[in-house]
């Protein structure tokens, strides 16, 4: 989603609060609550899922590595509900022609560094760059080539993005931003 005026453009960025994540965090809950609730259940010697007798399963060694298999599973579950919760990664692109400034804000992970916030002139772009990687896991990023700072993604690497989106999306900014477009 941008804005766009004749001397201002702000594009906001989603981070981690996508459906994708909301649906991982909850099958990887559910999936490791049953898998501890199995490793429970045959360490105690009772049913605590009525579906799946204890009996079944000895505690050492699959009790055990159930267990630790649903224990494993609920700290990654935690941990994407804590991306998801402080939606790490969002943010907003602004590019202020009046002013000359390029602002790019990010929110990271809580901490005294959560706020990432980078500011620079438009006279220090050199170009802005597409990455494109096909193969297995096709890649197409949106790069600001920076004097002095090197290459400033503006796209998620998981945006999956059309190589005629990228393309008008670069040309777009290029043009706004008065710099040539680069392919790498």
């Amino acid at each position: 989603m941008s804005c766009r005026s004749e001397h201002i453009w702000i594009e906001l960025i989603t981070g981690s609060r996508k459906t994708s994540n909301f649906c991982w965090a909850f099958i990887l809950f559910l999936g490791s609550l049953g898998f501890l609730l199995v490793g429970t259940s045959s360490y105690l010697g009772r049913n605590l899922i009525s579906f799946f007798p204890y009996q079944q399963i000895i505690f050492f060694p699959q009790g055990i590595i159930m267990s630790f298999y649903g224990i494993a599973g609920l700290f990654i579950s935690s941990y994407l509900w804590c991306t998801i919760s402080w939606n790490v990664g969002s943010g907003y692109n602004r590019f202020d022609r009046k002013e000359k400034i390029v602002c790019i804000f990010r929110w990271g992970f809580p901490g005294k560094n959560r706020r990432i916030f980078l500011r620079f002139l438009m006279k220090d772009i050199q170009s802005i760059r597409i990455e494109v990687r096909e193969g297995i896991y096709i890649r197409r990023v949106l790069y600001m080539e920076i004097i002095g700072w090197g290459a400033v993604p503006l796209t998620r690497t998981d945006e999956n993005l059309t190589p005629r989106e990228i393309e008008q999306k670069a040309a777009e900014l290029a043009y706004f931003l008065h710099v040539p477009i680069e392919m790498n």
